[in-house]
Parts: structure tokens; sequence; C-alpha cells
């Protein structure tokens, strides 16, 4: 019983919870971004494809996210959404 409870107060330990809840919280933020990009489509009426939808949905990229979320405030399609700019 000794050897389990040095285990978990172990460094090594503590660490290794701290990297998984960054990393949880990390996928927090980028499901929320997901969501929030989507919504602001929907709350606009702009209907969005599925090819769009499975695109945002498969993103994990946060700073990829923040853009695309950003351009859904001004898109009048989706495609706007995830269109290269030139």
């Amino acid at each position: 019983m000794t050897a389990m409870q040095y285990f978990w107060r172990h460094p090594l330990a503590q660490e290794v919870r701290e990297q998984g809840r960054e990393e949880g919280r990390e996928e927090g933020r980028v499901a929320d971004r997901v969501d929030m990009t989507l919504r602001i489509l929907e709350w606009r009426g702009i209907p969005v494809p599925d090819a769009v939808r499975e695109r945002v949905e498969a993103c994990t990229d946060l700073d990829q996210l923040t853009v695309w979320s950003q351009r859904a405030v001004h898109a009048t399609t989706a495609d706007d959404l995830v269109a290269v700019p030139q």
C-alpha cells in the first residue's frame, strides 16, 4: 500500500497528471471553438454543407479555428469560411 501512495505523490506522476489536465483543457478549447464557429453560421442563417461541417469538426488547430470563427461573422456562405484568401 505504501508503494502505491508514494507513486501518486511522485513528481513524475504529478507531472503526467498535469499534462493530462492541460491536454483536456486544450481539447475543450478546440471543441468550444468548433461549436462557436458552426453556431455563428447557424445564427446568421447560413446553411453549412456536410463537407464544410466535417472539415471544421475535424480541425484540431486552435489558431485555424480562430480564423474560421472570425470569418464566420462576415461570411456570406459557409464556403467563405474555409476558402483560401487570395
